[in-house]
């Protein structure tokens, strides 16, 4: 059993070095910016599992991979040569946490170039905010579509990328044979008893599938952008999280992002998930403190503020 001191197993958890079951190994949290790695980096990760580690590499849910089998004193040359290879170790305590995007980028129901968006995330928030101590970790997911590949919803922020079709109905010439209603996913389309389109918008998922469908430009998309979640959980307790309504843009959500941080901050109690912050201040009254840039004339005072400096995320 290896013999190190509890502040030390602490100070290493930190950095992402966690200790495993056995009590002699570790096993270190490798994060990338946006659940991409490049030909070079897997290179370079398998060499350091081989050299420092017992040469195993496993996935987490994160997006981050994790080498298993570290010795104590493989530690540092393994961390060093994560570094090396432009990648970091971490992704545990009390903070943002490595943000988890959908593969939006590449696929064909991507509504939004969903890893360079978690590019930017991470580097605003993740890196830039990595000194900042929350009452518990921060999770943020970006979904490209309704879909929700990535589960946005149970995450403490969730992004959701979003087309938000309009219908012309002087357009719709009653054609019988509509390709709208062919293309919903969710039955949200349907004509009436003259074959007019008929869109019932409480079912709409805003997916952009009926965007450009009808022959006779009846649907076009009004609007792209962003819907958010916040205060998901999921866990030992689960809660989904709450629409704050609106289409956002990428730089409209990045500003939600750092409000919902200072307020969390700000108001929420040490070792509490951000959900039920939302849920102890009031949904309502959290929104509305959200949607204001209030918060923002006291960023400097909350950030310098002595706060969470013991507890919170104990994985």
């Amino acid at each position: 059993m290896l013999k190190i001191s509890e502040e030390e197993k602490k100070a290493l958890k930190g950095r992402g070095i966690i200790m495993t079951n056995d009590g002699e190994h570790f096993v270190a949290r490798v994060v990338s910016s946006n659940g991409v790695f490049s030909n070079a980096q897997l290179r370079a990760l398998t060499d350091a599992a081989g050299k420092y580690g017992d040469g195993r590499i496993a996935m987490t849910t994160r997006l981050t991979v994790e080498i298993q089998g570290v010795a104590y004193e493989n530690i540092e040359p393994l961390v060093s040569a994560v570094e090396a290879c432009g990648l970091v170790t971490g992704g545990t305590g009390s903070v943002v946490r490595p943000v988890v995007p959908c593969k939006g980028t590449v696929c064909v129901h991507g509504l939004a170039d969903t890893q360079a968006f978690a590019d930017r995330i991470y580097n605003e928030f993740y890196l830039g905010w990595h000194s900042v101590k929350l009452p518990h970790k921060f999770k943020i997911g970006i979904g490209g579509c309704p879909n929700n590949c990535v589960k946005p919803g149970l995450h403490d922020f969730g992004i959701v990328g979003q087309s938000v079709p309009e219908y012309d109905e002087d357009c719709c010439n009653a054609c019988k044979k509509c390709s709208v209603v062919e293309k919903c996913p969710v039955h949200a389309a349907s004509t009436d008893e003259d074959g007019k389109l008929v869109i019932d918008w409480e079912k709409c998922t805003n997916c952009g599938k009926c965007v450009g469908a009808c022959p006779f430009d009846s649907v076009e998309e009004k609007e792209r952008g962003f819907a958010v979640y916040i205060g998901g959980i999921w866990g030992k307790t689960q809660r989904l999280g709450t629409p704050i309504g609106g289409i956002y843009s990428e730089d409209e959500v990045m500003k939600l992002i750092e409000k919902a941080l200072l307020i969390y901050r700000e108001q929420g109690k040490t070792g509490e998930r951000f959900g039920r912050s939302i849920d102890r201040i009031g949904v309502e009254n959290f929104i509305a403190q959200l949607k204001s840039d209030d918060i923002l004339d006291r960023k400097q005072e909350i950030l310098d503020a002595k706060l969470h400096l013991s507890g919170g995320a104990t994985c």
